[in-house]
């Protein structure tokens, strides 16, 4: 049976710098809500955000309301794997979906201690207090069911979409020598040994970082790029807006993600739709994203990330070649997609 009302926590909706989560919620907000018309929205907000949100239409289908307690609504749809209340005093919420988007803090070093122990109590909650997990990934569907106990009959598979931009007007075989970043510069994303990999590359080749350097670790991730003898090639961008980060896709001949750990993995999948070439991880979920749509390495060797950059550096028909696949895979994930199939677990539910 379809609800028709439907309560999302909208609190990570909001912001100029964007996570993947942000991006998620965004389009889950907006998307469901131009998809059924006829059902009712309400887009929660923790106390800190509701102001901040008025800077944002919403479609007519949907209402602002504080998030404190559970909202009045057939299902209440977390959407970062956060619920506030148990199951005893949820009366006024008939249901509660949760989105789980990764669970690295409890797995490796990427945190302070303090913020490892608040997450993982955090998310233990949110999956004894939910009827049903929606995972990103088979990946992190795997990691919910062995370190938070649950159920596979309570998990379901829902990737991550991509928005395909329009054809650039700079045909791939004519970007510039530039390999691209794009990621919160933290220990996770495993810059010091990008940076390391990198040097190997001749002159003109060069690296541009694009992301907040706040991340974990990042002054020790920005240490290698400082004392690195290319440093003079090595760019960080920091935090760049849409536009600006479409120009360096258009400019990029390589795209290098080489995450220590993610639940999906979506600047692989958006370097692939602007058409660059992907060398990326060979552990977590990023596999399962990337397909044979790019070439994976182990990312704690970085005598292997290295030569796959020198391999793609030097070899146009390998880089056309994974332009190709990349396309492909890309236009195989969509936010269409992701948006049916969450209104699926919502009539489930």
């Amino acid at each position: 049976m379809a609800p028709n009302l439907i309560a999302l926590d909208a609190t990570y909706s909001l912001g100029r710098n964007l996570s993947g989560v942000g991006v998620y919620s965004r389009e889950m907000l907006f998307g469901l809500a131009r998809a059924h018309p006829d059902a009712r929205f309400q887009y929660c907000y923790r106390t800190h955000r509701i102001l901040r949100s008025f800077r944002d239409s919403i479609p007519p289908n949907a209402r602002r309301r504080i998030l404190r307690g559970p909202p009045r609504a057939q299902v209440f749809h977390a959407l970062n794997q956060r619920v506030d209340w148990p199951k005893a005093q949820r009366s006024s919420t008939e249901r509660v979906v949760t989105t789980f988007h990764d669970l690295f803090v409890m797995t490796g070093e990427y945190s302070s201690p303090e913020f490892r122990a608040r997450f993982a109590e955090q998310a233990r909650a949110a999956a004894e207090r939910s009827d049903l997990i929606i995972a990103v990934s088979h990946f992190t569907a795997g990691q919910v069911q062995n370190l938070l106990n649950v159920e596979p009959q309570r998990i379901r598979v829902i990737p991550h979409g991509v928005r395909v931009p329009h054809p650039t007007a700079t045909p791939p075989d004519k970007h510039d020598k530039l390999v691209l970043f794009v990621g919160a510069i933290q220990k996770r994303k495993n810059v010091a040994r990008l940076v390391k990999a990198f040097e190997r590359l001749p002159s003109p080749w060069r690296l541009v970082l694009a992301g907040s350097s706040e991340g974990y670790g990042a002054a020790e991730e920005l240490r290698a790029v400082a004392e690195s003898p290319r440093r003079e090639a090595i760019l960080v961008r920091g935090y760049v807006s849409a536009p600006e980060l479409e120009a360096l896709y258009e400019r990029a001949s390589i795209f290098a993600f080489p995450s220590l750990d993610e639940g999906f993995g979506m600047p692989v999948l958006e370097a692939m739709a602007h058409q660059v070439p992907v060398i990326t991880s060979n552990v977590s979920a990023l596999p399962e994203v990337a397909g044979d749509a790019a070439l994976l390495v182990d990312p704690r060797d970085t005598e292997a990330l290295s030569d796959a950059l020198t391999r793609l550096a030097s070899d146009e028909s390998l880089r056309q070649d994974l332009i190709r696949r990349g396309t492909e895979r890309a236009r195989q994930f969509t936010w269409e997609s992701a948006m049916e199939k969450t209104w699926a677990a919502y009539c489930e539910v």
